[in-house]
């Protein structure tokens, strides 16, 4: 057995339906195609959503709601994600840097810090937003926040 006499088992493939190439063929004139209009000529290419003249589903469908285009996303971490950080880590000081190289936050996310869980050891903890429980439980800890903008 060489590579140059491989072929499929018998039965395996068909042959592809040979069409336009005349009329002795049974496939010739119209080519399969139907007759005159648009999906008759070559170069046709239906449009997306085109539902054959019946109004498509994205006009049948009424439009609702509101995208505000100014929200601002904030990514949350809370404190027990921030206790579990520098435990594992050692750290004393929490920067979104820090956040980011960890895989906590993707680049150019803004940072919230919120109140779930305690926070045990004294923290220098950086980031765009705090809560009040936060800020409360950071300090209560010994530890200081601040904004960074």
């Amino acid at each position: 057995m060489k590579l140059n006499s491989l072929r499929p088992a018998s039965g395996a493939t068909k042959n592809r339906k040979k069409i336009g190439r005349g009329q002795g063929s049974g496939k010739g004139g119209t080519a399969t195609r139907g007759h005159k209009g648009a999906q008759s000529r070559s170069g046709y290419s239906r449009k997306i959503g085109f539902e054959g003249g019946q109004m498509p589903l994205q006009r049948r469908v009424p439009k609702f709601g509101f995208k505000n285009n100014n929200k601002i996303v904030m990514k949350p971490i809370n404190l027990d994600d921030i206790q579990t950080l520098s435990e594992s880590k050692g750290l004393t000081e929490i920067t979104p840097e820090v956040l980011k190289d960890n895989g906590m936050i993707g680049k150019g996310d803004i940072v919230k810090v919120l109140g779930r869980g305690e926070i045990k050891a004294s923290l220098t903890v950086k980031a765009h937003k705090f809560s009040k429980s936060a800020v409360e439980a950071i300090e209560k800890a010994g530890g200081n926040t601040s904004v960074e903008e």
